[in-house]
């Protein structure tokens, strides 16, 4: 049998799937493994990005002071928590692109982590110093570990905040020279452990990415402060001590962020405070076994995923260089000069690209890594942070 199909009708049938067709473009049905998001420091905003494109899709205003802001990402991608330097902590919806919820939590914050299960988000606080705890869901409060040391009651500025395996998080307590595990399988009642004397200011912290060793920089003295997470009883150990001894100090124009660390292979890189150089570990005994001498006075020291490359920014007043430096030979094997203001990189998962904050600029840069050359732009105000979905699924990110 043969349908006869009239003009008016194959017409109708086209206006139908037009309309749908747009529907469905207007949703845009998509995962969530290509987004991220970079920070407009001065503007209090975020713009949403995707990486297979090197786009902009959206931006959310309205977050407060974003002057010094993070994020973390929740298990799915789907949302991302952003920390304010006024307190503020975001809800973001990156797939309807829309705040979800903001609470002001306190008057001065420095970052945050979220949980090993993906429902409790850690906020570390200036002022009043200590750790807030909420419920990723709603934001509702659910612990508060204020930073109280010494015997006179004082409170200490919260550093170094990360999630660790077993429902923890840890972090550094700047005044009082201390590292703090909380122990949060319980979240409304955290067990708290805490490590005394472990040097002068510690001023940031990272984590290994299997979890097991949390590592604070000290601003006070030459040094870093070590603690084994599968052996804490063991207590803190001093590595580096006295690394700049004898020589004279340099003014520090910007504290490197330790949370930018660089472990390749067998080796880890760190930025050295106040100096121009990058010490070079040993990644299974954590001795020094070399520096490299660098630009400036480096803030991050970023490892390319294959672990061949570690992208290095600066500090004021040399700000507008990244170098790049081969991990197997610690030589020097390039430098870009995006402009004035490099504030943060960040490697796309597989690290063929990375993202280049350029602040004084208005720019994000993208650059191929095996060419070196830049391969796209957009433009942002007074971007900062560049924090992709990819984060979600590592330890300390």
């Amino acid at each position: 049998m043969t349908l006869v199909t009239s003009p008016a009708r194959l017409l109708l049938a086209l206006l139908c799937l037009a309309v749908t067709s747009g529907a469905a473009g207007a949703e845009e049905m998509r995962g969530t493994g290509d987004l991220g998001i970079v920070i407009e420091r001065t503007a209090g905003s975020v713009q949403i990005i995707e990486t297979s494109e090197r786009t902009s899709l959206d931006r959310i205003e309205g977050l407060g002071d974003l002057s010094h802001a993070s994020a973390v990402f929740s298990r799915d991608g789907r949302y991302a928590f952003v920390f304010g330097r006024d307190g503020g902590l975001s809800k973001l919806d990156l797939l309807t692109r829309r705040l979800v919820k903001r609470v002001l939590q306190a008057g001065n914050s420095i970052g945050g982590a979220i949980s090993q299960d993906g429902t409790l988000i850690a906020v570390s606080n200036y002022e009043p110093g200590g750790v807030r705890i909420f419920d990723t869901e709603t934001l509702a409060p659910v612990a508060d570990i204020p930073a109280i040391y010494g015997s006179n009651g004082a409170r200490s500025k919260v550093v170094g905040l990360v999630d660790a395996p077993g429902d923890r998080f840890v972090f550094s307590l700047y005044d009082a020279g201390e590292i703090w595990i909380a122990d949060v399988s319980q979240p409304d009642k955290p067990a708290i452990t805490k490590f005394a004397d472990v040097g002068q200011q510690p001023y940031d912290g990272l984590i290994t990415p299997d979890g097991r060793t949390y590592i604070a920089g000290l601003f006070g003295e030459d040094g870093l402060a070590m603690l084994d997470l599968w052996r804490p009883e063991a207590g803190v150990r001093r590595l580096l001590d006295g690394y700049g001894r004898g020589e004279e100090k340099l003014p520090v124009y910007k504290m490197p962020h330790l949370e930018g660390w660089a472990r390749a292979g067998d080796r880890i890189f760190l930025p050295a405070v106040g100096r121009h150089e990058l010490l070079v570990l040993n990644a299974v005994t954590f001795s020094e076994i070399g520096r490299i001498p660098v630009h400036g006075q480096p803030v991050f020291a970023v490892a390319r995923p294959d672990g061949r490359q570690v992208w290095v920014n600066f500090a004021h007043p040399l700000n507008d260089t990244v170098q790049i430096i081969d991990t197997q030979s610690l030589e020097i094997v390039q430098a870009l000069q995006p402009g004035k203001g490099v504030m943060h990189l960040e490697f796309t998962p597989r690290g063929e690209n990375v993202w280049i904050s350029v602040r004084d600029a208005d720019r994000v840069d993208v650059y191929d890594t095996d060419s070196f050359e830049r391969i796209g732009s957009i433009q942002a105000d007074k971007p900062s942070g560049i924090f992709l979905t990819a984060r979600a699924n590592r330890i300390g990110l």
